[in-house]
């Protein structure tokens, strides 16, 4: 089975804004201690697409990503790919997610996740009021005859 929580996290962090994370976690408080297993590293990948959405996969293009792993002292493993160029990102969300799987979980959701995910609720129905404003109603008129 999927650990859809930590899907949910991870996604949060790699869709924040641009020096979003890093904010948040210096606010939370001061880094933990940890090591690096794989510094941030950037590179691209290849980007899939699939006509109509369940088609056969094409290759879209490549995107730029920022990737690194990291391990706290206390033992815990901390991933992050985010797109783009943001070393001090990727560092970031790798450190949320070690700590999310420590005893400071609580504070993480509280202090860096939950104004992260308001964000991105707040973006979503920036999208959707912005899409709203464009919607046409089209309806038919029915004379009298059958």
């Amino acid at each position: 089975m999927k650990d859809t929580k930590r899907q949910t996290w991870m996604s949060l962090l790699a869709k924040a804004d641009a020096g979003r994370v890093p904010e948040l976690l210096g606010q939370a408080g001061p880094h933990p201690d940890f090591e690096w297993l794989r510094a941030p590293e950037i590179g691209s990948v290849m980007v899939q697409g699939r006509t109509g959405g369940t088609g056969a996969p094409f290759n879209l293009g490549e995107m730029t990503v920022t990737r690194c792993t990291l391990r706290l002292s206390s033992g815990e493993v901390g991933h992050a790919c985010l797109k783009g160029r943001r070393k001090g990102d990727a560092e970031a969300a790798a450190v949320v997610d070690a700590l999310m799987q420590t005893s400071a979980a609580a504070r993480m959701r509280s202090e860096v996740l939950g104004p992260l995910a308001e964000d991105a609720a707040r973006a979503r129905h920036c999208r959707a009021a912005k899409a709203a404003a464009t919607k046409v109603d089209f309806f038919t008129m029915v004379r009298g005859e059958d």
